[in-house]
C-alpha cells in the first residue's frame, strides 16, 4: 500500500504507539489501514455416503478437485457463505450444516472454515469457476488431484471422524516451515 484510501496521502508501514504489529498508517489523516486474513468457507456436502467435489476451472490449481468453497462476503454469516459457495460452484443445495474444521494458512493470510452438510438437491451445470462436479465414495476420492492442503485436511478428518462416529471440530495449520495438523 502506498497511498491512503481516505485522503490520498502517502502511507508508511510502522508500529503505531500502543499496537503490537506494524501497520500501514497515514500521518496526514491518522487513518490506520488494517489488513486481516481472508476467510474461506465451504461445505463437505454428503449424499448417500458420497461427498461432493468440484473440479476447478480457474486458477489457482485449475483442473484439480476440491470441496466447494470460496471467500466469505461482507454482510453474510459463515453458514450463509458456505451455503452460497456450495450452490455457486455446484448448484448443490445443502441443509443441516455443522462446523467441521478450521484450517489456518498464515503464510498466505487465509483461514478455511468447513461445514458438513446434507446435499438435498443437486443439478450440476458447469460455470466459470467449476468445470465438473461429482459425488465420490470415500475410496474414490482423487487424493492426488486435490487442489489444496485444506481439502486434504478436512476430508481426512471427516473420514476418520465418521468411522469413530464422533462429531468433532478439527483445527489445523499449514506453515511453510513445518507442516502441522
Amino acid at each position: 500500500m502506498k497511498f491512503c484510501s481516505q485522503c490520498g496521502n502517502t502511507v508508511t508501514l510502522s508500529q503505531i504507539p500502543g499496537d503490537t504489529v506494524r501497520r500501514f498508517y497515514c500521518a496526514h489523516c491518522e487513518t490506520v489501514h488494517y489488513q486481516n486474513p481472508k476467510i474461506i468457507v465451504g461445505c463437505l456436502a454428503e449424499k448417500d455416503g458420497k461427498i461432493l467435489l468440484c473440479k476447478r476451472a480457474i486458477e489457482p490449481r485449475i483442473g484439480k478437485w476440491g470441496i466447494p468453497a470460496g471467500y466469505l462476503e461482507n454482510g453474510e454469516t459463515i453458514e450463509e457463505g458456505a451455503v452460497r459457495e456450495t450452490f455457486e460452484e455446484s448448484n448443490g443445495v445443502v441443509a443441516g450444516l455443522k462446523l467441521q474444521s478450521i484450517y489456518n494458512l498464515p503464510h498466505v493470510n487465509q483461514v478455511y472454515i468447513y461445514f458438513t452438510a446434507k446435499l438435498v438437491s443437486w443439478d450440476f451445470t458447469p460455470n466459470s469457476e467449476t468445470s465438473e462436479a461429482a459425488l465420490f465414495s470415500p475410496d474414490e476420492i482423487p487424493w492426488d488431484e486435490l487442489a489444496f492442503t485444506s481439502n486434504k485436511f478436512a476430508l481426512e478428518k471427516f473420514l476418520s471422524d465418521e468411522k469413530s462416529e464422533n462429531d468433532n471440530v478439527f483445527v489445523g495449520t499449514y506453515d511453510l516451515n513445518h507442516r502441522q495438523f
